[in-house]
């Protein structure tokens, strides 16, 4: 289990790349447009850098749902390799079957 202070952060810096994703992506479009001239790209890319750190993508960690592990993460359950063994000898899964050989 992760430490609750590390999660809600994690929580915390989801909240902030919501709010500010639509502001974000109007500001990387303005910096990238060539059309503009080079000084309201420029300007554009002074306000991107004014955004709170914690806002961009990057910053974002894959943490399991069920236990806040940030390692051995699969994407597509959204869960760690640990809770996916767990789940699927009990049978909570469906479709996966625990090999024995």
């Amino acid at each position: 289990m992760a430490k609750k202070s590390m999660i809600e952060r994690e929580r915390k810096r989801q909240k902030l790349v919501d709010q500010y994703a639509a502001r974000r992506a109007e500001l990387k479009a303005r910096a990238k447009d060539k059309s503009l001239s080079v000084e309201e790209r420029f300007k554009a890319t002074l306000k991107l850098a004014e955004l709170p750190r914690n806002s961009s993508p990057t910053r974002l960690r894959n943490r399991c749902q069920l236990t806040g592990r940030p390692r051995a993460y699969y994407r597509k359950l959204k869960i760690s390799r640990i809770m996916l063994r767990q789940l699927g000898s009990n049978g909570e899964i469906p479709g996966l079957v625990k090999s024995s050989w």
